[in-house]
Formats: C-alpha cells, structure tokens, sequence
C-alpha cells in the first residue's frame, strides 16, 4: 500500500469510526429507556449491578486491545519488517485468549461470591451468562486489530454498529418475551446477558466473515525468524490499558456503585425491596450522562489525532492551538448538556422513566457530564502525547475515592450521596489531570472572554428553558395528563434551550469561525455564525 493511499484510508476510516461511535453510544443510551419502561425500577437496579462487570472486561478486550494490536502492526510495517504480522497476530491471540479464560472462570466460578459481595445472590445467575461473552474476545480483539492495522477501519465501524444493533434487539425483545410468559425480572436481566453474547457473536461472524474473503485472495510467505514473545506481551497490555482507561473510568465508578450502593443502603436500615427501586432510580443517570457526553466526547476527540500529530513537529508547538480548542469545544459543549439536562430533568425524567422521583439526585448526577467531557478531553491529548501512566494513575485513585466517598456519603444521603460522591471523586480526577497538563505544557485554554461567553449562553439557555417550563406546565398545557406535559415539554424544552445556547454562543463568536471549520459538522456552524455578526 502506498503511503498516499493509507493516509487516505485512515482519514476515512478514522471518520467512519467517528459516526459509528456516535451511533454505538446512542444506543447504548436510548436502549435503557425502553428497558427500564419494561422491568422497572427493580429489574433496571438487577441489570445495571451486573452491567459494569461485563462492560469492563470487553472494553478492555475488544477494544483496548485492538487498538493496541494495531499500533504494534502498523509499527512492525513502517520499519519494514511485515513478515513478523503473522507471529504477532497469534502471540496476541493466545495472550488476549488466557486473560478472556481466566476472567471467564473468575465470573463464572466465582459468581456466587461476587453476588453476595453485592448483598443479592441471585444476580450470580446474570454473571453467569454474562461471562460467556468473554470468550468470543480473542477472536474480535484480533480481527479488530488487524483490519485497523492495515487501514481497513470501515468495516470496525460496520462491526461495531452490528454488534450494537444485535445486543439491543436481542435485549428488547428477549426481555420483552421473558416478561410475557413471566415476570421474573432476573431472568429478565439474565436475556439482557445473553443479548450482550448475541452482539459479539454477531461482530466475530461479521468480521470473520470478511477477513475469510481477503485472506482467501492473498497468501503471504511468513518468515520462519522467531519474534520475542515478552516485548508484545508487554507492549499489548501498556498500550491497551492505556487506551481503554478512559472508555473504563465510567464503568468503573458503576461497579463501585454495584458493590456499595444497595449493599449499604440495607445495612442503615432500608427494606431489601426500597434499596432495589432506589438503586434502580439512581442508575437511571447512568443513560443520561452517557447522552450527554456524546456530543462533547466526539466533537473534541474528533480533533485529538491532529494533536498527537503535531506534537511530532516543531517541538509540539503547532500542537498548542489544538489542545485550546479541543478543550473549549468539550469545555463548552458540557457545560450545554449538563445545565441543559439539570434545567428539564423533572420532566425528562417523567418522560423517560414514568416518574419523577429522585429528580434532585439526578440532577446531581448529570453535572457529571461536564467533569467527564474535560476528562475524556484531557486523557486523549496526554495519550497523544505519549503520556499514561500518571493520568492512569490519577483515574485509578479518582476511583478509590468514589469507594470511599460512597462509604461516607451514601449512609447519611443515601443515593444523593452517591451521586455527589461520583461529581467529587471526578472533580478530584479533572483538577489532578489539569495539574499534571499544565506542568507538561505550558498553556492557556481559554480566555475570560471565553468563559464570559460560555457562561452567559449557558445563563440565557437557564433562563428560557426555566421561564418556558413553568409556564407552560401551569398556563399552556395544564389540561394535559402529567406524563404528556412532561413529553411536550421535554422536547419544546430541550429544542428552546439548544437554540438559546446556540445563538448567544454564535452572536458572541465564542468559538472562532476558523475553528468552527476543524469540528465535525463544524461548517454549518461557521456559516451561522458568519450569518449572525455580519454586518447589516
């Protein structure tokens, strides 16, 4: 392959993963809706215990470990030594094969005890079926890994996008099935498994399906000169830990909230049945901050790679302009979704989930959004620089102080506690990782006009979408039911506020046309606000 051509390829390739991640977590995200609106509070509480368990591992797996796959591939071709491919590709398949066996035995076997560690052992049953997945991970890591490596990033992204669509539909109506015939809502939860096990079977034969026609055409000599096996060992687990801990630091605040959350809110005294609703209510934010982040994670990781490109220049100063912007996008867009999500969760929440309640502790909740845009932002950039193990580091410790602060919190406030656990156990990670930056690089994000700015668009948005919201719960759509005010005014709200945010951001020329036009869809938002400020 020509170098024109695989820079080519990337570019496309790199985009196409874009929009398939897009696709990916707002299906992660929508699917919950419907699922909760099945099970309930209480099957919702029984799926999100076990979720994180299994997120984590193939997170680590599927995708960690592909992209570290890659890197190692495309790095063994620069230098000129391709005849190595094959052997690379089979140490890694048997080194990603022993870790998937030995989570497997981990949850399968040991299933029983995590239950109980969590207060409830019948979700031994969920991990159970859940571990299943793993296995299908050598072979998806690998096939993953080699299509990136050779430019192939197109079809990861149909993959990922098939993956999703299968576990969903399988998820839905599995459950839906399963409720129909009975309402056990572990068994429920245990078809949700099972969706997961569709979905990664699914990729497996999509991609092996593919690999099968181009290998069948091409059939390369592979050199008998033996490659150490410890360096890609070593090399594998850096670079895939490094590249999935941020993806991970989400999921991992979850499986804290899986072993403490119930667990403590029975010891201080609350019914077995409460708990379960309350946690169930509680992990109704998990969707939520996931659709918050959507936006701000893509748009500022879009431009991530050109960071990591210019650093390589110049001494990295070509880089400086990227970061600013890379973090003001996220910085902006979070601060958007988060008081945006704050200012109509009530009524999002009744919309969504039938009711209000804990609307307080959601609202808590989602100021999340805004920590893990800036550390999401922040992650990728030091990644891109070459930078780990501190900020691994500091993510590691960002959880330790969720399981503290959970310990603290959660018996005085209960699920509010932890809510405000998670916000200061992330604020503690973005400070810690802004720390760490600044010693780095010596560089300004902003200005203040551009927080002026932010913060009167944000202001503005508030104000509307607060106005609006009471009168029209009270004045404009009082005949209706509660649960259809709560949809008319969701929506109208929502679209108010991001037309409030929009204009003043614009009108204040927050973010730079030039800029505008290095965003994804950024275009369109150049020529409004070119549109706006000119001159009449």
């Amino acid at each position: 392959m020509s170098n024109e051509w695989n820079m080519k390829t990337y570019m496309k390739g790199a985009a196409m993963l874009t929009v398939a991640a897009i696709i990916v977590k707002l299906l992660s995200a929508i699917y919950r809706v419907p699922f909760q609106n099945l099970v309930g509070d209480e099957g919702f509480y029984i799926y999100q215990q076990v979720y994180p368990f299994i997120a984590i591992i193939t997170t680590w797996t599927s995708f960690g470990f592909a992209v570290a796959l890659s890197k190692i591939m495309s790095d063994y071709r620069a230098s000129g030594k391709s005849f190595a491919i094959p052997q690379i590709r089979r140490i890694a398949f048997y080194y990603i094969a022993i870790i998937s066996v030995v989570f497997f035995c981990l949850l399968f076997f040991g299933a029983n005890l995590l239950a109980n560690f969590m207060g409830d052992i019948q979700l031994a049953q969920l991990l159970k079926v859940g571990s299943y997945v793993i296995l299908l991970m050598p072979m998806l890591a690998v096939l993953k890994g080699e299509f990136q490596a050779d430019g192939r990033m197109g079809y990861v992204a149909y993959a990922q996008v098939v993956e999703q669509a299968i576990r969903v539909s399988v998820i839905l109506f599995g459950t839906w099935v399963v409720l129909l015939n009975s309402m056990d809502l572990y068994k429920a939860g245990s078809m949700a498994m099972y969706g997961a096990v569709a979905g990664e079977l699914g990729g497996v034969f999509f991609l092996g399906i593919i690999y099968w026609k181009i290998t069948r055409k091409t059939h390369t000599k592979e050199n008998k000169l033996l490659v150490p096996i410890w360096p890609i060992v070593k090399e594998l687990t850096m670079l895939s830990v490094s590249a999935s801990i941020s993806a991970l630091l989400f999921l991992l605040l979850q499986l804290v909230d899986s072993f403490t959350v119930f667990q403590i809110l029975v010891d201080n005294g609350m019914a077995r049945q409460e708990a379960m609703e309350k946690k169930g209510v509680y992990d109704r934010g998990q969707p939520l901050v996931q659709l918050g982040i959507v936006i701000a994670s893509t748009l500022s990781l879009a431009i991530v790679p050109l960071v990591a490109h210019r650093l390589n220049k110049e001494k990295g100063r070509t880089a400086l302009p990227f970061m600013q912007l890379t973090f003001r996008v996220a910085f902006t867009f979070g601060v958007a979704a988060a008081l945006g999500l704050i200012a109509v969760l009530p009524y999002l929440n009744e919309m969504l989930f039938k009711t209000r309640a804990e609307s307080i502790t959601l609202m808590v909740f989602s100021f999340q959004i805004i920590w893990m845009s800036l550390i999401l932002t922040l992650m990728a950039m030091l990644q891109g620089g070459g930078k780990t193990r501190i900020p691994t580091t500091i993510l590691l410790l960002g959880v330790c102080g969720k399981w503290i602060l959970n310990n603290i919190l959660v018996p005085s406030y209960g699920v509010l506690g932890a809510a405000l656990a998670g916000n200061i156990s992330l604020a503690l990670i973005c400070f810690l990782m802004l720390f760490y930056f600044k010693n780095l690089w010596r560089i300004r994000f902003a200005t203040l006009k551009f927080y002026k700015g932010v913060s009167l668009a944000a202001f503005m948005m508030l104000l509307a979408v607060i106005a609006y919201t009471k009168l029209a719960e009270n004045i404009f759509l009082a005949s209706l039911s509660s649960r259809m005010q709560a949809i008319v005014i969701s929506i109208s709200a929502v679209s108010l506020g991001a037309g409030v945010f929009i204009f003043i951001l614009t009108k204040k020329r927050v973010i730079g046309e030039k800029e505008w036009f290095l965003l994804p869809f950024g275009r369109r938002m150049a020529k409004l606000q070119l549109w706006l400020n000119k001159e009449k």
